[in-house]
């Protein structure tokens, strides 16, 4: 059972939370982008406009790896445990879209009164356009999620699935692939992964290697995210090439790790690579895998490299 302590957190935290196991939150560039016209990154390398995006999770508190990267409060975290990976029964998917959009419109309700608030944004924001089904937690771990994205594309959404590529059974099995599946792949090998992820389940490392092999198989757009950390898998780019090179995904982002949220508890801000340090990673990354650097957004420490010679925009 999920105490009443632990919920409250999520709710101090921002989280709406929907059902028993979901949320939206607002994203950082939902007001960014009202209030100062800087848009995420992805609107630029994908063409998501970051006003009409909304930010959720089919598993706000159930993941089977704890990476010390995330931001995401983990069990231990301020005293507080829970079982991660101990699945609750789960909600129907057609009644957590709907609660993510009634969510998603609460939120913007406290803009109305910002003289600040870009009007014609604010408007079409009220018709949220896509949905990034990642912000915390595994969402693989949720059972009906291929009737979930389904329910997203039934209402004229585009979907970006972010998973850490450790239940390949559940991506093989997906009724309805995403417009983009994002494969989280953050360390170059075994031994790094065991020390940067944690995972929490067995044979971690050779489930994300059958995900990767998978992924040539599908056919939306696939993604390879790598967030890097100084002096724990910001290294051996060549490495990284092999997994790239088994997984062919349209695109590769290497990002940097922000010293944010709960990961403060268990890295310092010297872990935190600069841009230089990303794009020179990258650079070596392109001629490794011979992917091109395609574009790259400094403010967020990421470059968007792709066999591609030009973006295209997924909406």
């Amino acid at each position: 059972m999920i105490s009443d302590e632990l919920i409250q957190l999520l709710k101090t935290q921002k989280y709406h939370l929907i059902g028993e196991h979901s949320a939206v939150k607002r994203c950082r560039w939902l007001y960014e982008t009202l209030i100062h016209d800087r848009p995420c990154y992805k609107q630029k390398f994908y063409g998501i406009k970051s006003h009409q995006c909304i930010q959720m999770t089919p598993t706000v508190l159930y993941c089977n790896m704890r990476c010390r990267f995330c931001w995401r409060v983990q069990s231990g975290d301020l005293e507080l445990k829970w079982t991660e990976t101990e699945l609750p029964r789960w909600d129907d998917p057609e009644e957590i879209v709907d609660g993510c959009i009634q969510a998603q419109l609460k939120i913007l309700s406290g803009y109305k009164g910002n003289s600040k608030t870009n009007r014609e944004k604010y408007k079409e924001a009220f018709t949220p356009k896509h949905v990034a089904i990642s912000l915390t937690g595994e969402p693989t771990l949720y059972q009906p999620l291929g009737d979930l994205i389904r329910g997203f594309h039934k209402r004229g959404f585009t979907t970006f699935l972010v998973t850490n590529g450790t239940v390949p059974e559940a991506l093989s099995q997906l009724s309805n692939e995403p417009t983009q599946l994002y494969i989280s792949a953050c360390a170059p090998d075994k031994k790094t992964f065991l020390e940067t992820c944690r995972p929490q389940t067995r044979a971690a490392w050779e489930k994300l290697n059958e995900t990767l092999s998978l992924l040539p198989s599908f056919k939306c757009s696939t993604v390879i995210r790598l967030t890097l950390v100084r002096h724990l898998n910001l290294k051996r780019p060549d490495l990284y090439a092999r997994l790239i090179e088994k997984a062919n995904p349209r695109f590769v982002e290497p990002k940097a790790y922000m010293h944010v949220g709960f990961s403060r508890l268990r890295l310092g801000f010297e872990n935190m690579p600069t841009y230089s340090e990303i794009r020179e990673f990258a650079v070596e990354l392109a001629r490794d895998t011979g992917y091109n650097v395609l574009s790259e957004v400094p403010e967020s420490r990421v470059v968007l490299l792709s066999r591609l010679k030009k973006l295209i925009k997924l909406t």
